[in-house]
């Protein structure tokens, strides 16, 4: 903390990508009252980091310029603010950043938005969690209702692009609830993917993985949809006749496809994820790294000074789960 100032990546307008991107010392953030100051171990990179940078959530994201990317952070407690009760300096944690902050070596978050972290769990799996790991188990418990204690009957449930950071979390989270998981994915990750639990894995090239075909002839009662491209006709021919896609990414026109299905009162539902950063959630998924239940897929490790290739890298659109960044 020599001269209370830190190694961060920042950019400082809309747009750029990697090239927007700078190296910079900046002032180590102070925790408000409400607050917890992390020395960051390990960060991840989600496409709304870049997303947010191209403008998707202009003018109320970024706040000010410059900004500090990233969302999920996991690292050490070192400061903590006057209200702060659960936690104090030296606790190990994973939290959401709601102003971003990962991409340095401090952040500042919540105390509402930070949960412990086992020593079971290492901070590159925790840091992998936060947003992927909460759409994922939203998408498959909030809204699609299937209960993770396996109680639920069995559903046939659809997995688009399987090998990303959300996907790889929902064939996990499916095969928890009870559910028979059709997957898709490159073929270079169909084996990694059944090794997650899927039962059949298409190879989205196919003539069969276009169409989302189940190699056993299956109907979907729930297809977590994690890709973008995919028209609702394709859709709606493989889901039973009450059929629910939950949209994990969903863009202008997801949104007026949804509201055509409200009005025509399909019975064929198109539901649309915002993932709400809850703790409780994180907390239970962390819980399930902990029990051996979940398994988080690191596509790559990054230096800070390297942040740029990380963030190439999740632009491109190929990880293979999750990408992260150690300062």
């Amino acid at each position: 903390m020599a001269n209370n100032l830190m190694r961060a990546v920042q950019y400082s307008k809309y747009g750029g990508g990697v090239d927007g991107l700078k190296h910079v010392e900046a002032p180590i953030p102070s925790p408000k009252k409400d607050e917890v100051l992390i020395k960051v171990e390990a960060a991840s990179i989600n496409p709304i980091d870049w997303k947010i940078q191209n403008g998707i959530a202009r003018p109320f994201l970024p706040r000010k310029f410059p900004h500090i990317p990233g969302t999920d952070v996991a690292g050490e407690i070192v400061q903590v603010g006057s209200e702060v009760k659960r936690f104090k300096a030296g606790d190990k944690v994973v939290a959401v950043l709601g102003n971003g902050g990962a991409l340095a070596e401090f952040a500042v978050a919540k105390e509402g938005s930070t949960v412990p972290r086992p020593p079971e769990v290492s901070a590159l799996e925790a840091a992998a969690l936060p947003i992927a790991g909460l759409a994922a188990h939203q998408s498959i418990t909030q809204h699609a209702g299937l209960k993770l204690d396996g109680s639920s009957p069995q559903v046939n449930v659809l997995v688009t692009a399987a090998s990303g950071g959300v996907g790889t979390y929902a064939v996990q989270l499916a095969k928890l609830a009870n559910a028979h998981v059709t997957a898709t994915c490159g073929a270079r990750n169909m084996d990694l993917i059944r090794s997650l639990g899927a039962d059949e894995v298409l190879d989205y090239k196919t003539t069969e993985g276009k169409a989302l075909k189940s190699p056993s002839g299956r109907k979907y009662d729930i297809i977590i949809h994690c890709t973008t491209n995919i028209p609702w006709s394709t859709f709606a021919a493989n889901l039973t006749p009450k059929g629910k896609v939950v949209d994990t990414t969903p863009a202008f026109g997801t949104m007026m496809s949804a509201a055509a299905k409200k009005i025509t009162c399909s019975k064929k539902q198109l539901i649309l994820v915002f993932t709400d950063p809850k703790k409780e959630n994180l907390d239970y998924l962390v819980k399930l790294v902990k029990a051996g239940k979940l398994k988080p897929v690191i596509d790559s490790r990054h230096p800070l000074s390297k942040a740029g290739e990380a963030w190439g890298k999740s632009m491109d659109g190929h990880a293979t789960g999750k990408i992260l960044v150690e300062p």
